[in-house]
């Protein structure tokens, strides 16, 4: 990696384009700052609940994710990403207070089932708000930046904010729960003061008012179709499925199993989690630090396998170097994030329904997450980490240059540029999008 630093900057950013980016980092940071996460297993068991109760509403909470995706997602293309980032804060407070109000199995798979709605509802909207706001006040440059500081500020969040829990809930076990509420709370007054966006891109996607009932398949039709014309669309949600599936497995699935394999006790785990956090955190605020000789697509590819590497290092490696792994692993995932992000977005066609193709690629994403997780307990429940690890990376140095070189083909054959010559329309045709050098100083 180097960096680079361009000899013509973009330029800054308008007033309305850094209040955009000001709300967004908000609201990124409140609705996603979960309190009662490193917890909340231990609050059910409390609660009176068994084990196979709570995994089995953990698996009821990723099949109604999956289920919520594309009707939030076409929700957010009909009302406007804006009222869709709105009604996701309030169904996240409400859910948030449920096991206070309702600490029994029904509540708390209620709980689930609200914190399911509410995310997929922001999941699509937050990201082509962002977009879409600051296209409309010629700031493109900015997105890349903007998507990687807001994603550091909410894990900085995370850093300060989860160590103090244990503490909390000695003075009430309610704590955790409550603090998520008022953050969520706070995340609706972030959605409400979020500007209204002139009409442009999906939002001047023409609506029929004489066919209402009709919006949620006409915009899940547009979705398909606009994949079906785009193979470098498609082709770059299939590459972001290994970056999103690698990162979630470790971190949520084998992220103690490997400590522990390693002698490294459950005391510690929080604090390797907190420099895992913060490497991340960093990483992801950075993200122009890739070189610009570099192309970007290149970048997710190799990116991806170095995370493969890295999951498979911490197999041979004694603990103080799984740790380094890990927080290698981290760091890669936060630089690799915003650049995914911004590929796909420039590659959304001109007037295509951007919040529900989004929701699409997060379906894909969390399915394949399901199936590697099965995988995954079977592999542990085996006692076979070793092989998990090193057959995880060798899938994914097979799957990569395959996926890139049908990913080149595809660039090479592409369509026309669009009517207009916008950039959108450039990366819509199957045309790669460069990486700002220096998209100019962080918004005060």
């Amino acid at each position: 990696m180097s960096l680079l630093r361009s000899s013509s900057p973009a330029m800054a950013p308008s007033p309305a384009a850094r209040r955009i980016i000001r709300l967004n980092n908000g609201f990124q940071l409140l609705f996603n700052l979960l309190w009662w996460m490193p917890v909340f297993y231990a609050y059910q068991r409390d609660a009176g609940l068994s084990d196979g109760q709570i995994f089995g509403i953990q698996s009821i909470y990723y099949i109604a994710f999956c289920l919520f995706e594309i009707p939030t997602g076409v929700v957010a293309d009909r009302i406007g990403a804006r009222n869709c980032l709105r009604a996701g804060a309030v169904v996240m407070t409400a859910a948030n207070l449920l096991p206070v109000l309702a600490p029994t199995y029904t509540g708390f798979l209620t709980h689930f089932l609200a914190i399911a709605a509410g995310r997929s509802l922001t999941s699509g909207a937050a990201s082509a708000y962002l977009y879409d706001g600051l296209r409309a006040e010629r700031a493109d440059a900015h997105y890349l930046r903007a998507e990687g500081t807001a994603r550091a500020l909410g894990l900085a969040a995370k850093v300060v904010c989860w160590p103090l829990v244990g503490p909390l809930m000695t003075l009430a076990p309610q704590t955790p729960y409550v603090l998520s509420a008022a953050s969520a709370a706070g995340s609706l007054g972030c959605a409400l003061a979020l500007p209204r966006l002139a009409a442009h891109g999906t939002q001047a996607r023409p609506r029929s008012p004489a066919r209402p009932g009709g919006g949620f398949l006409r915009d899940t039709g547009a979705a398909l179709r606009a994949l079906r014309s785009s193979p470098w669309l498609a082709l770059l949600m299939v590459q972001g499925v290994a970056v999103f599936t690698l990162s979630r497995i470790c971190q949520v699935n084998l992220f103690q199993p490997v400590l522990l394999e390693h002698g490294i006790g459950e005391n510690a785990h929080g604090s390797v989690l907190a420099a895992m956090t913060v490497a991340e955190a960093v990483a992801s605020a950075r993200p122009q630090w890739l070189s610009r000789r570099v192309p970007p697509v290149v970048w997710v590819s190799l990116l991806s396998v170095a995370l493969a590497a890295a999951l498979a290092g911490t197999a041979v490696g004694g603990p103080w170097t799984v740790v380094a792994l890990l927080c290698a692993f981290a760091a890669i995932t936060g630089f690799v994030y915003p650049v995914q992000r911004k590929l796909v977005n420039d590659a959304v066609p001109a007037h295509a329904p951007r919040a529900t193709l989004l929701s699409v690629e997060s379906i894909v994403d969390r399915a394949v997450c399901a199936l590697a997780a099965v995988a995954a307990g079977a592999y542990l429940a085996a006692g076979r980490l070793d092989a998990l690890l090193w057959h995880s990376a060798a899938i994914t140095c097979i799957l990569m240059p395959a996926l890139h070189l049908a990913l080149h083909r595809v660039s090479r054959a592409g369509p026309p540029d669009g009517k207009d010559g916008t950039a959108s329309d450039t990366a819509s045709a199957g045309r790669p999008v460069s990486l700002p050098a220096d998209e100019g100083a962080a918004p005060r």
